[in-house]
């Protein structure tokens, strides 16, 4: 895929990409330089975040002796 810069440094994110990441209009995005390139992260609420690490083992997690 790939889009082109406008002169107003405005990008349209391909028709395949936003239906695939389930992107709505309005929705913020989250721009990252890393080593020469963007990476657009879509903005998420904390309420879709609620249960993700369920069920993760977590003990003696913070007794670990590499950890600070």
């Amino acid at each position: 895929m790939q889009t082109t810069i406008s002169s107003k440094f405005q990008v349209v994110i391909p028709r395949q990409a936003r239906e695939h990441l389930n992107l709505k209009p309005q929705q913020k995005l989250t721009v990252i330089e890393k080593d020469g390139m963007l990476v657009l992260i879509p903005l998420q609420n904390l309420e879709s975040l609620r249960g993700i690490a369920a069920g993760a083992n977590v003990a003696d997690y913070r007794d670990k002796k590499d950890r600070y």
